[in-house]
């Protein structure tokens, strides 16, 4: 007999337990089962642990100004167990030039910041008289457009620290939809930023000083927040490792799935696999979606620990534009960043290799791509001391890339998720890459399966830019 649940969900990474983990929450006696193809759950996120350093092999941490995230944290008891780094204690720096450059977090110290020139910095605020570009305008076309060429290198590395990607394949309408929203709707970004400041003062807000958000992780790495929220299921009852769906549909009003151990049936089914993977098992039910890929691109990242006598420069790392010619993306300082990361008294920072614009990097021996990124931070940072540890990190998964053609895709996904009840799509790779964002989305689904509404794109968010 097949066995039947209230909701389904596919794929054990973030998205997937944090829907799994609202259900537990907010309604203890739903029947759920999560399942997950491997042997663990945690999608992306991997930590590496070894001789006393600690590095990622996926994301390095959240910033937490997202109130889901805060949230989940708070049920779970993790925000006993976070380290931060607050943004504003920390620069960052952009490799222009030939030389490290400071990036100012505030506007002020931007206006007065000797990264372009005066003329440039006009043009820059000459984007309140700029019309918007129609179409679906990739992100160095539109950055050019509404500011001038003096911002590519910076919103080269911006877009390099975020996806690995190219910018100039990269759509703007993809990436930061919020910004690209009040464009169209204004006529400017700056004159949209600016209705929004208005609007709030005339509700009454008062006028608050710039936050700065914190970059947020945990003592023994990313890895704990799986773990945490793996944690509070339990295996063979709301939990299946090892178990993967091969496909899915829908009959008499219940949603079919097919796993390795046997057929399962829901009234709720949720997908919340890689954007990829989930396509794969949409075209089961919308077949046009079978010759349907959003590119993606892998990094590898090298790592370096250094014993005493080598001191980085203060902040949380570098990041390098591909007019620079390097062979590294950039940089993380990760023994900058959060406590325990080295040895006392040594220091480790990891090293970004590849991405969109030079996957044939990733296909080097172990040796050489060692040897080429250590010359290259040497150089950067002036370091002449060898390394006392050295690692290289590859993801099994790669880096969604969102270039022109995605927006359509998300609409294609709200169509189906409407027209389909009970089922609701989220995952990496879905309304960004972000684990804010996938916290955030993850929620908005576990909110509709529990109202029986559907879990479509809310509106736009203007994100706010951190190098």
């Amino acid at each position: 007999m097949t066995t039947h649940y209230q909701t389904l969900i596919i794929g054990g990474g973030l998205s997937g337990l944090t829907v799994a983990h609202k259900l537990r929450l907010q309604e203890p006696e739903h029947r759920f089962l999560l399942l997950e193809k491997n042997g663990s759950t945690g999608g992306v996120i991997r930590t590496n642990r070894e001789n006393g350093f600690i590095s990622e092999i996926g994301p390095h941490g959240f910033l937490d100004n997202c109130q889901e995230s805060k949230d989940i944290l708070a049920e779970t008891g993790l925000d006993r167990e976070c380290v931060k780094a607050p943004l504003i204690d920390f620069v960052r720096y952009v490799y222009l030039r030939g030389k490290l450059q400071c990036i100012p977090q505030t506007p002020k110290k931007i206006a007065f910041a000797p990264l372009i020139s005066w003329k440039d910095k006009l043009r820059v605020l000459g984007e309140w008289f700029q019309p918007p570009l129609e179409g679906e305008p990739t992100v160095a076309k539109w950055v050019n457009h509404r500011f001038g060429p003096a911002l590519l290198p910076f919103a080269d590395a911006v877009f390099t620290g975020t996806y690995a990607g190219d910018f100039d394949r990269l759509a703007i309408d993809a990436v930061m939809p919020g910004i690209r929203a009040l464009e169209k709707e204004h006529g400017s970004m700056l004159r949209g930023l600016a209705a929004q400041m208005l609007a709030k003062r005339k509700e009454g807000g008062e006028k608050k000083k710039l936050a700065m958000p914190a970059m947020t992780s945990f003592a023994n790495g990313m890895a704990r927040l799986p773990e945490r929220l793996t944690e509070l299921l339990t295996p063979g009852v709301n939990l299946q490792l090892n178990c993967g769906a091969t496909s899915i549909g829908r009959e008499n009003g219940r949603w079919q799935v097919i796993t390795c151990s046997g057929p399962l049936t829901a009234d709720n089914l949720v997908i919340a696999a890689p954007i990829n993977v989930s396509l794969k098992l949409l075209s089961d039910i919308a077949p046009e979606l079978a010759t349907v890929r959003v590119p993606e691109t892998w990094i590898s990242t090298v790592v370096f620990g250094f014993g005493p006598g080598v001191t980085l420069p203060p902040g949380f790392g570098y990041l390098t534009p591909e007019s620079e010619q390097r062979f590294t993306l950039g940089s993380l300082f990760s023994s900058n960043m959060f406590p325990g990361r080295a040895p006392a008294g040594h220091v480790l920072f990891e090293t970004l290799i590849g991405g969109r614009r030079h996957p044939e990097r990733l296909e080097l021996h172990r040796e050489e791509l060692i040897e080429r990124a250590l010359a290259d931070v040497q150089d950067i940072l002036d370091i002449r001391q060898k390394p006392i540890y050295t690692t290289v990190l590859r993801s099994d998964g790669g880096i969604p890339q969102l270039e022109q053609g995605y927006t359509k895709l998300l609409t294609r996904r709200d169509e189906l998720i409407r027209d389909n009840h009970g089922l609701h799509v989220c995952g990496f790779g879905w309304e960004g890459i972000g684990l804010n964002d996938m916290m955030k989305t993850a929620t908005r689904v576990a909110e509709a399966v529990l109202h029986d509404s559907t879990s479509t794109c809310g509106a736009a968010e203007v994100k706010k830019v951190y190098f």
